[in-house]
Order: structure tokens, then C-alpha cells, then sequence
């Protein structure tokens, strides 16, 4: 039996019941699927990610070693290649893809909820298959000599893909990387962009080889000869494996090679690789994407992907963590009931029915309901986006609206779940501490959430002055305009009064912690006050927890008022218990989630700095 319990009666609540998808499915942009068709899509997805290998190779990823050749190729287990062939066999990855690429046509909705059901499934597998999603972001920005001779084989011959920007010294600072590209010559009647040499070291680079894939195609950021220093002056390049031949034949090796494979803590099964790239004598040939020089904002367009797959994966493995930890409360019994623990004759019970199991479950359950939550809103916005490519404004306001959600989305819920998993393992006892049950490698395999695509730090920096900032707030209100109508709802016999009253004071509190962060920024402007700066560094990530938590409270209220009147208009059996549960996690979470803005608010505002005149050396 799969480890993977999956929660698909949650996503199409979110989907249908609350977002309203069904509406606009099959219309405009995603004329291509429909409800009907989304419905399908999902069930025989989760049929896939439950009872196919690909669930099965789960363990077998995590204990058989990669190996890498002399060469430079990496031979993954052999269970996660046949997984990963019965993906490609299946389709899956044309899911996400426009159909102009032979891909599904799928709205951004049901491609998260399906990278929610693959990722919790197997998380590492989830890792490989990205040659498509570079594949489209090449058709998005490349030429037309790129898209035919890269973009079209890397989805129909299913070829790996990677993202390369990490360097041994730059880490998350990538406009520090040295990664030399030396000019050979321009763009040719082919249009494969101007031709440039590659010299450099990367590190910390995904999947950059398997036998699975035929080639493998790398998008690499560097910096052409006599550019701008920082990310400015870095620009992106196609560096295939193998090169490509006019007729799609695959030729010699290029000078790009797997170096090293790290030794990690967890998914074990992804190939994270050092990347050398013009280090063996053989020049390592890239193509300049677009035949332009725009690398980072270039790249930026799989960073924000990536992002969102982060945090979904995050959110995936607290889900399923709960959902083995919730099953084997109700099997595993211990001790008396509390109300007869001094009677030593009295019987064993299961241990849902203590106190502290109970709380444990609630805040998991809690979080990982609020945290789709999240993830799927953040979808639906994108939907809109797509919706409204032919009204700029709409479309400007739309996009903005994500790039506010996505660090939230990453940062936070890659965070709490870590953080959570623990909770999963706590409810296992001993038992969670071993390798009969999944939970100790969900906790492995979900540790580097918090530090792929750039750490929580990053994301709470990001959130800060990218998207408040930068926009003077006016996303950011539209978000709490959206907060206030609900907080405001209700009347005579409201069953969510004091759910609401605690929604507007978190609002409230986490709009004064914002308003103490930017006031420490704007101080720090004078060349007599720069430190003023570390008070808004210092108390920036709590800030990211409080609007991600505020946000989260809504969705939960709003779905909550969905569940009540679905109750109060006679649910039944399964349906019942589910909305009863919708109701329990939207209390629990105002009451024990909400509250903690307040703290953080004034810990912001009684904030001085002192930590950072403490010497190094008294650390």
C-alpha cells in the first residue's frame, strides 16, 4: 500500500466550492479544459501518484546511492527511472503546457493541484521531470531557431532541463558570479542566437543528468566579457549536453559535465550537481537566449515558477505527514482516557482521543488546509491573469497580485511545514523516528524548501521592497480591502463573530508591524542613521509570517462560511464530516494562529537592535 494519502476532496472544495473555477473553465484561455475534463484530469492523477510506481519508488530513491561516471553521467535507482518513464509515458508533463506546445492547456489552478498531488506523492521524482517547464519558458523568450531546435525536442523526446545560477562563492548573492561567457560569434541564418564560449563552476544545480532523458538542456546565467558587475550585466545562455544537429540529431558532447554530486540530508534521489562548464579542454558552447541581454529578468521567469513548486511541494508533504499521522492515531492505542487515568484497570483507548494527540492533529490539520489554501488563491489569481491578457490594466493589477503572494507562498510554507512535520512525527511517538513509517524522510526531504530559490530571509527582503514598497502598498491594500469586506460580514446570530473580530486585528496588527518595518527603512535613508536598517532586517521574516497567516485566516473563514451553509443546508455522512472539519480548522486557526500577529507587531515596534553591537566573538 502507497505512503501517499492524498487529500483531492480539499482541492476540488477549494477549486469548486470556493474559487468558483468551474465558472471559467472551459472559457477564453483554458477553452481547452473544462470542469468536467479538470475533474477527470485530477482523479486519474491521483490515481498515478497513489497506486503507480511512482509512489512506490519513494523509498527506493532515498536508499539507493546515485552514481556518477568519470564522464560526468549520473545513473539514478532504477525504480525512479521506470517512475519517471511512466510519467513521460502517462503524458503528465504536457499538463502544464500551453496546447500550441501539444500541452494540456490547463489553467495554473490544476496544474498546482496536480503538482500537489505528484510532489506529495514523491517529491524527488517531482524534481526530474522540469525539461518541459524550461521548454516553455525558451518558447516564451527564445528565437525561433531556439524554440524549433531546442524548445520542440525537449517536450516531444521529453529531455531534462535545468535552471543554473548557483556558484561555490556567490550562494544566494547571484550577481556575484564569475561564470565567464567569451563572445565567438553573432546569430546565423539559423537563429540560434550569437554563439558564446562558457568558462565556470556552478553548484547546487538540479537534476543536471540521468539516463531518463536523451539530452538535457541547461539555461545558464553568465557574464559576457566587459559587462556590467551584478545581475545586470549577467545574461543567459542555452547549453545543451549533447549538441543538436538542423535535423534534431543529437551529436558530440558539448563541454558542460557533472563534476560533483552532493552528499545530502534528503531527496537523495535528486542529481544536485556541480556543474563544470568549459573546465576539460572542450569549449562549452551557449546560445544567447533570445539573442538578447536580459539574463535575470530572463530567468527570473523560472525562478518564480520555481518558487511556487517550492512552496506546493512544501505544503503537499505536510498534507500527506498529517494524514499518516491522523491514521495511525486512530489504530495506535495508549493509556487511559484522561477521565480515568488514576483507574489502572481501565481500558487502552486510541490516542485521537487525548488531549495533547488532538491539539497536535488540529494545528496540523489547520495548517496544512490554510496552506492549500494559499496555494490554490495564489493559483486563482494567476487564472485571472490569464484571463485578462486583452486588458492591460486588469492584467498589470492581476500579476502584481501574484508577485505578492509568491514569496508568502514559498517562504512560508516551506517554514511551516518543516516546522509542522515535526508535529507528524510527534504523533508516531518512536515509532515516526524510524524507517517503518514515511514521516522521518518527509521531514529530510522537506528541510530544503526553506532554502531552495532563495532563502525565507530572501523572500521576506523580497516581500518588503519588491512588492510593498516598490508599488507604494497598492497590492497590498487591495489584499486588505479583500480581508475587510469579510471581517465586516456577518449579522444577527453570525456563528463567526469572534472568527472575524480576530481576523481585523490581525489585519490591523500586521499593517502596524509593516508600518514600524518601513519607518526603520525610511530612517536609515540618512547617512547619520544607516543601522536603522537592521531594525527592519532583523524583524522582517516575523513580518512575512503575520500577512501569511492574516491571508490564510481569510481563506479559511471564507471557506468556512461555505462549509456552515453546506451543513446548515442538511450535508450528510461523508460530506458532513468533511464541512464540520473546514469549520474546525477555520477556528482553530483564528484562535491559536491570529493572536500572534499582536506579539510580533510589538516586538517589532520595541525593536532597537541591540543583537548587532553584540561582538562576534561574545556569540
Amino acid at each position: 500500500m502507497s505512503h501517499y494519502k492524498s487529500n483531492l476532496r480539499d482541492i476540488e472544495f477549494n477549486l469548486y466550492e470556493v474559487l468558483g473555477a468551474g465558472e471559467y473553465f472551459g472559457t477564453g484561455a483554458y477553452e481547452a479544459v473544462d470542469e468536467d475534463q479538470a475533474r477527470m484530469l485530477l482523479s486519474e492523477l491521483e490515481r498515478f501518484a497513489s497506486e503507480s510506481i511512482w509512489a512506490d519508488s519513494f523509498v527506493p530513491a532515498d536508499r539507493t546511492p546515485l552514481a556518477l561516471s568519470p564522464e560526468g553521467d549520473i545513473t539514478i535507482p532504477e525504480e525512479l527511472d521506470q517512475a519517471l518513464k511512466a510519467f513521460y509515458e502517462a503524458g503528465w508533463h504536457l499538463m502544464p503546457l500551453p496546447t500550441h506546445l501539444g500541452g494540456y492547456g490547463a489553467p495554473p489552478t490544476i496544474r498546482w493541484a496536480g503538482s500537489e498531488l505528484l510532489s506529495g506523492s514523491h517529491a524527488t521524482a517531482m524534481l526530474w521531470p522540469i525539461g518541459a517547464l524550461m521548454a516553455s519558458i525558451v518558447d516564451q523568450i527564445g528565437t525561433e531557431g531556439q524554440k524549433q531546435r531546442f524548445a520542440r525536442p525537449m517536450i516531444e523526446e521529453c529531455w531534462g532541463g535545468t535552471m543554473v545560477l548557483t556558484e561555490p562563492d556567490a550562494g544566494s548573492d547571484v550577481g556575484a558570479g564569475t561564470t565567464r561567457a567569451i563572445h565567438v560569434e553573432d546569430a546565423g541564418e539559423d537563429d540560434l542566437g550569437a554563439i558564446y564560449h562558457l568558462e565556470g563552476v556552478k553548484r547546487f544545480i538540479t537534476s543536471a543528468d540521468a539516463q531518463t532523458h536523451p539530452n538535457t538542456v541547461h539555461l545558464v546565467l553568465a557574464r559576457p566579457e566587459g559587462a556590467a558587475p551584478g545581475t545586470k550585466g549577467l545574461s543567459l545562455f542555452i547549453v545543451p549536453k549533447l549538441h543538436v544537429g538542423a535535423d534534431g540529431s543529437l551529436g558530440e558532447r558539448n563541454g558542460v559535465r557533472v563534476s560533483n554530486i552532493e552528499k545530502k540530508m534528503g531527496i537523495k534521489g535528486s542529481a544536485t550537481c556541480e556543474l563544470s562548464l568549459g573546465q576539460d579542454g572542450t569549449p562549452c558552447v551557449g546560445y544567447l537566449v533570445g539573442d538578447v541581454h536580459d539574463g535575470i529578468r530572463q530567468m527570473f521567469l523560472v525562478i518564480e515558477y520555481a518558487r511556487m513548486m517550492v512552496g506546493t511541494k512544501a505544503m503537499a508533504t505536510l498534507s500527506t505527514g498529517y494524514l499518516n499521522a491522523l491514521d495511525y492515531a486512530k489504530i495506535r492505542q495508549q493509556g487511559a482516557d484522561m477521565t480515568q487515568m488514576a483507574d489502572k484497570t481501565a481500558p487502552k483507548v486510541e490516542i485521537i482521543k487525548h488531549p495533547d494527540v488532538r491539539r497536535m492533529l488540529m494545528e496540523q490539520k489547520a495548517h496544512a488546509e490554510g496552506m492549500r489554501a494559499l496555494v490554490m488563491f495564489t493559483g486563482w489569481v494567476q487564472d485571472q491573469a490569464g484571463l485578462t491578457t486583452d486588458d492591460e490594466d486588469a492584467h498589470t493589477a492581476w500579476i502584481a497580485r501574484e508577485d505578492l503572494l509568491l514569496p508568502l507562498v514559498k517562504g512560508y510554507c516551506s517554514e511551516k511545514a518543516y516546522e509542522l512535520l515535526a508535529l507528524s512525527l510527534q504523533t508516531f511517538g518512536g515509532s515516526g523516528f524510524t524507517q517503518d513509517y514515511p514521516v522521518e524522510q518527509y521531514i529530510r526531504d522537506a528541510k530544503i524548501d526553506t532554502l531552495y530559490e532563495g532563502t525565507t530571509a530572501i523572500q521576506a527582503l523580497d516581500l518588503l521592497f519588491r512588492k510593498i514598497i516598490r508599488d507604494q502598498g497598492a497590492t497590498l491594500t487591495w489584499v486588505a480591502d479583500q480581508i475587510r469586506e469579510l471581517v465586516k460580514a456577518g449579522g444577527d446570530g453570525d456563528p463567526f463573530a469572534a472568527e472575524r473580530e480576530r481576523l481585523g486585528q490581525a489585519l490591523d496588527d500586521t499593517q502596524g508591524h509593516l508600518g514600524v518595518l518601513i519607518q526603520h527603512a525610511m530612517a536609515s535613508m540618512d547617512e547619520s542613521s544607516r543601522t536603522e536598517i537592521y531594525k527592519t532586517g532583523l524583524q522582517s521574516t516575523e513580518f512575512l509570517h503575520s500577512l501569511a497567516e492574516t491571508i490564510i485566516g481569510w481563506l479559511l473563514l471564507r471557506q468556512a462560511e461555505v462549509a456552515q451553509a453546506a451543513l446548515d443546508g442538511g450535508a450528510t455522512g461523508a460530506d458532513a464530516d468533511f464541512y464540520t472539519g473546514k469549520v474546525a480548522s477555520a477556528r482553530w486557526f483564528s484562535q491559536y494562529s491570529l493572536p500572534k500577529a499582536a506579539f510580533r507587531r510589538q516586538r517589532a515596534a520595541d525593536e532597537d537592535g541591540w543583537v548587532m553591537d553584540v561582538p562576534e566573538a561574545a556569540f
